[in-house]
Parts: C-alpha cells; sequence; structure tokens
C-alpha cells in the first residue's frame, strides 16, 4: 500500500496566508463558475440540437404523409375526367362534382403541407443555430478547466507566468462562453 504523505499543518497555514496563492484561489472559484455555465450552455445547446432535430424530422414525416394524400386525391379527380369524357352528358354531373371535391380536397392537403414545411424548417434552421453554438461551449470548457490547473500550478508552486497563463485561458474561454449564447463573432474553424 501507497503511504500518504500528511501535511504539515504549518506548511498549510503558510501557504493559506500567502496574498498570492488567496488571490489565485478567488480566480479559481470565479474560473469554476466560467466553467459551470459554459458547461450549461453545452448540455442545452446539445437539447436543443437533437429536439429540433427530432420535431423537423417528425414536420417532414407528416409533410410526406399530406404530399401521399394529395397525390392520391389529384390522381382521382384525374381519373374522374377521363371518365367522364367516355360518359353520356347526363352521367357527368355528378362525375364532375365528385371530381371537384377530390380537387377541393388535393388543394386543401397542398395548402397543409405548406404551412407544415414551413414549420419543419423553422425547426431546422433552430436545430442549426444550436449546432452553431455548441463548440463554442465545448472549447470554453476545456480552455476553463486548462485555467484552473495552471491556477492550481501558479498557487502551489508561486509562479507567477502560470497564473498569467491561466487568466489568459480563462478570458478565451469567457469570451468563447458568451460567444456561445449569443453568436456575436464567427469563429473560424468552430462554426
Amino acid at each position: 500500500m501507497a503511504e500518504v504523505e500528511i501535511p504539515d499543518p504549518h506548511e498549510t497555514a503558510e501557504k493559506a496566508a500567502d496574498p498570492f496563492a488567496r488571490r489565485v484561489a478567488l480566480f479559481v472559484a470565479v474560473y469554476a463558475v466560467g466553467l459551470a455555465v459554459a458547461a450549461l450552455g453545452g448540455s442545452n445547446a446539445a437539447k436543443e440540437m437533437m429536439m429540433a432535430q427530432q420535431k423537423a424530422t417528425n414536420l417532414w414525416a407528416y409533410y410526406q404523409a399530406k404530399v401521399i394524400r394529395e397525390n392520391l386525391y389529384l390522381l382521382e379527380a384525374e381519373k374522374l375526367e377521363l371518365d367522364a369524357e367516355v360518359r353520356p352528358p347526363a352521367d357527368r354531373t355528378r362525375v364532375d362534382a365528385v371530381r371537384e371535391k377530390y380537387r377541393a380536397r388535393a388543394e386543401k392537403y397542398r395548402l397543409e403541407k405548406e404551412e407544415i414545411r414551413a414549420e419543419a424548417e423553422a425547426k431546422e434552421r433552430e436545430r442549426d443555430t444550436a449546432a452553431r453554438r455548441d463548440p463554442y461551449f465545448d472549447f470554453a470548457e476545456v480552455t476553463l478547466q486548462v485555467a484552473i490547473v495552471l491556477a492550481s500550478v501558479a498557487m502551489l508552486s508561486g509562479r507567477r507566468w502560470a497564473f498569467v497563463a491561466s487568466l489568459a485561458l480563462a478570458g478565451v474561454g469567457l469570451a468563447l462562453t458568451v460567444n456561445g449564447f449569443g453568436l456575436l463573432v464567427a469563429v473560424p474553424g468552430l462554426e
């Protein structure tokens, strides 16, 4: 079994009293909050993307059903039109009435399918927007995690360069998080 080294209480008290370590610890807390917000944004973007895709898929299936019904009624109307041509004029009135009824139903389905198509395309746009947001949150999470690690290194070692690097990475991570929510700037490679 590996031995566990118990920290010296005096050393721990000395580290806690160090103003640099306390300042870095405060920044780590801020980084962690930023990381939580980025993770939440990424999770929500992924959910929104999946839900919008599912709704769009359902709407397109409904659209196809309307197309099929429209075409069935149009075909029936065409058959009745051909049938009316070979019937005596007295029988045509009833056939013409049914044919117009079928055409009216086909027109109803055509209008309904256009509404459904517009809804499906709107859901696809929602999906695409969520898909654009997601990579910003992913990269924000990574940069904030690395910033926390570098801040921890700075706190333990007293190296100021590690703290400055953590500040820079945290700034990038927070900017990516804000951009993920607002899509303010298109970053090449992330869209």
